[in-house]
């Protein structure tokens, strides 16, 4: 008996996508996976109560900001990251990181740095992980109050990543010397003078009350000057050193890289939807970027000794021009 298969058959659609991604993007055009699970899929209506500790407000309310935006699904991630593509990206990162860490941790390459090598990382780069907590409870608030899934849902995979960075900065403290180098890190988060302007006022940032202040603040400002300063320049002057803190720090480098494109481009959309965006949104900028960089003066001085002065000042002249190609003047 033979059969035959017939494959000139086919099966025409009725429509290429979802309806409310074919009133956006047309009937006839299909959607990326990206665009169907991103756009439209902010709750606008029938919410049964409002906040109980903010009774002025809807359950999702796009007043919680200064910034207005006539449709807010402009705030696309250039990434076009959703839950797959975000997972399986940061899956091959991980198994990176992990083969540089079991890399580093074999031979002792933290733990056999000179004295003062390994007390200067231990002070002065492990309680970053600090830091990167509260920039995850930073970015846990903007998906929770922010406005749109389009941010809301990018913020979120924002917001494991900081996770994540802090628990690497902590495997690098138990490299350095086991959980006594992550106890000494915590004690200077606490109580060293040398953290204590960053820690105040990252801790002042975790109050305010408008989302996307907390997204520039955050995520454009204070992470353009740490990032630039500790993943960068510091790691330049270590590399005499050797290899290793290149090595246990390689996912911060890419990472920043490539999350600087989403955060300039939603500022930037954000900034070129009205003169008043712009205005609110310099103002978020460069109030920031003066309290950040009195902040983080004595931790440069702690990581560049007499060169900390010309560093710091690097990394704010190249976050001031990065400011000015996102459209931001100082008012």
């Amino acid at each position: 008996m033979q059969i035959d298969i017939r494959t000139d058959a086919s099966v025409t659609p009725i429509r290429q996508t979802f309806a409310h991604i074919a009133r956006r993007l047309g009937a006839d055009k299909p959607a990326t996976r990206y665009q169907e699970a991103m756009y439209d899929l902010q709750p606008v209506t029938s919410f049964h109560y409002r906040p109980l500790w903010q009774p002025q407000y809807e359950l999702y309310d796009a007043r919680r900001t200064r910034v207005v935006m006539q449709d807010w699904y402009a705030l696309k991630d250039p990434r076009q990251y959703f839950y797959g593509g975000y997972v399986n990206a940061r899956a091959r990162q991980q198994e990176t990181m992990e083969k540089n860490l079991e890399f580093v941790d074999k031979r002792g390459l933290l733990s056999r740095l000179p004295d003062d090598a390994r007390e200067l990382l231990t002070l002065g780069v492990v309680p970053l992980r600090h830091v990167e907590w509260a920039a995850n409870m930073n970015n846990a608030s903007i998906t929770a109050y922010g406005f749109g899934s389009a941010i809301t849902q990018a913020a979120m995979y924002h917001t494991m990543d900081r996770l994540g960075i802090a628990q690497y900065l902590t495997r690098i403290g138990l490299l350095i010397g086991d959980k006594a180098a992550v106890d000494q890190a915590r004690a200077a988060w606490m109580e060293d003078m040398a953290w204590q302007p960053l820690r105040h006022a990252a801790e002042d940032l975790l109050v305010r009350d408008d989302w996307f202040e907390q997204h520039v603040a955050q995520n454009l400002v204070l992470d353009g000057l740490i990032y630039p300063l500790v993943y960068q320049q510091f790691d330049a002057r270590l590399a005499a050193t050797g290899p290793a803190f290149s090595l246990v720090t390689d996912f911060m480098s890419a990472w920043y890289a490539e999350t600087t494109r989403w955060v300039d481009a939603t500022v930037k959309t954000a900034a070129q939807e009205s003169p008043e965006n712009a205005a609110v949104i310099a103002g978020f900028a460069f109030g920031w970027l003066d309290r950040f960089t009195h902040a983080l003066r004595p931790l440069a001085h702690r990581l560049f000794g007499e060169d900390a002065e010309s560093e710091l000042a690097n990394a704010v002249e190249a976050l001031g021009k990065r400011l000015s190609g996102l459209g931001l003047a100082r008012q």
